[in-house]
């Protein structure tokens, strides 16, 4: 079985599975159940992977979930901006010392996005 995800589809990392499975959640319009997404996919991963990763992305928090019938049914837990601002807000509070962090990123914004981000902020970020 070179390259098989039990004996379906190529191998990929977990971080790629779940990216590919939250496009097309994010293509389908509305909650998906793990039979869905998996005729989606074309068959690529057998039914248990797609409800362990479902599950697996329902647990960190980046799918909400809702009851229909005896399964689930999986939607995005927010649009893609959403997604990258969490990420960002998970890397600075990873890091020990918030101000340097936010000091050099600010550093790095060209003056159109500084602009925005302080229109963002509003009027307290004028100082």
């Amino acid at each position: 079985m070179d390259g098989d995800t039990h004996g379906r589809g190529p191998k990929l990392p977990n971080g790629a599975r779940e990216a590919e499975i939250l496009a097309l959640l994010q293509r389908a319009g509305g909650a998906l159940t793990p039979g869905e997404v998996t005729e989606r996919l074309g068959g690529e991963l057998t039914y248990s992977t797609v409800v362990t990763i479902l599950t697996r992305m329902h647990t960190k928090q980046l799918l909400v979930r809702t009851r229909r019938g005896r399964a689930y049914a999986y939607a995005p837990a927010t649009d893609d901006a959403g997604f990258a601002a969490r990420r960002m807000r998970t890397v600075l509070e990873e890091r020990p010392d918030r101000e340097a962090v936010l000091a050099r990123f600010a550093d790095g914004l060209s003056d159109a996005d500084a602009d925005l981000l302080r229109q963002l902020l509003g009027p307290d970020a004028e100082r």
